[in-house]
């Protein structure tokens, strides 16, 4: 799943660990992610409201993807001592109702970021 579009995510996310380090919430780390990847001109959404599809109905209060990159990439992130299995559940789910190819759970809990970093292809696609 090494590709540009990857890298380029990493790179940010790498350059906003460097500068903060661990210890913020979520939000903080959304937010200058976000911030990275739109000053080096990609269309980055946040807070990309998920619904979810059952039989009939549409529940539009499903899932909020953290960031969204160039209509491609979902990434997620979190600030825990260590993923787990219903983190690697989420962003599998969020890669199968939204038909999204690629996926990065991202941890900025760690004492250096790479270790904290997990790709995802969409199996289904």
């Amino acid at each position: 799943m090494e590709d540009k579009l990857t890298k380029k995510i990493i790179g940010a996310a790498i350059e906003v660990h460097r500068a903060l380090g661990p210890g913020l919430l979520e939000s903080a780390y959304q937010k200058c992610l976000f911030f990275e990847l739109k000053s080096q001109g990609l269309k980055v959404e946040q807070e990309i409201s998920l619904p979810i599809i059952y039989k009939d109905i549409k529940l539009d209060h499903g899932y909020r993807i953290d960031l969204l990159v160039e209509n491609d990439v979902v990434v997620e992130i979190k600030t825990v001592e260590k993923f787990t299995d219903v983190h690697y559940a989420q962003i599998l789910t969020y890669l199968k109702l939204g038909d999204f190819p690629k996926g990065l759970l991202i941890n900025f809990h760690t004492k250096l970021l790479t270790s904290g970093i997990k790709r995802f292809i969409n199996s289904s696609l």
